[in-house]
């Protein structure tokens, strides 16, 4: 024989249990007793406990790489916005509405190769820092100025060649802007 135990519910509580009991083959005593046994046992379903633990510690490991991630896309950002404003001369006044043309046109072709790279799944980020760390390993093994060059270390530095006219070569706006450098 079964012992006979009264024990005073909250009402949201009661209400839970009976409308749990009113599914079939079920009834207030059998879920009471399974729930109280399964509270009350020490080797209660671990497994269960293992795999909830096993997946806050797989989301936990995730927001930390997306923490790292989010930091390291804000640096970087930071970093070039500030080095573009510091190279960048203003415009003259006549050309301004010429420029203005021209940077929505190149906003444009940069939404496009976003969109285009979202698309497809790529990360242009992780290509290009396992190109860099391919070709040069120890390149981020350094310690570095802030904003110092990533280049070659000043011993190993070259002349660069100058063109006709006295000046450094450097990529045209076009070339910048192919879609395949991106």
């Amino acid at each position: 024989m079964k012992p006979k135990i009264s024990v005073y519910l909250s009402d949201h509580v009661a209400d839970r249990l009976a409308l749990a009991a009113k599914r079939p083959g079920t009834n207030r005593s059998a879920i009471a007793d399974a729930a109280l046994d399964r509270f009350l046992n020490p080797e209660r379903d671990a497994s269960g406990d293992g795999a909830l633990i096993r997946r806050l510690d797989r989301i936990s490991r995730q927001l930390d790489r997306l923490d790292r991630d989010s930091s390291i896309m804000a640096e970087t950002i930071a970093l070039f916005v500030r080095y573009y404003l510091t190279i960048t001369p203003p415009l003259p006044s006549g050309d301004q509405e010429a420029a203005r043309a021209l940077g929505r046109e190149r906003f444009e072709i940069f939404v496009a190769q976003v969109g285009k790279r979202v698309a497809s799944g790529g990360r242009l980020v992780a290509d290009v820092m396992d190109r860099v760390s391919a070709s040069n390993p120890d390149l981020f093994m350094r310690h570095l100025e802030e904003g110092a060059p990533l280049g070659p270390s000043t011993l190993e530095k070259k002349t660069p060649s100058v063109d006709t006219e006295g000046q450094l070569p450097g990529h045209s706006p076009a070339g910048r802007e192919e879609v395949g450098n991106v």
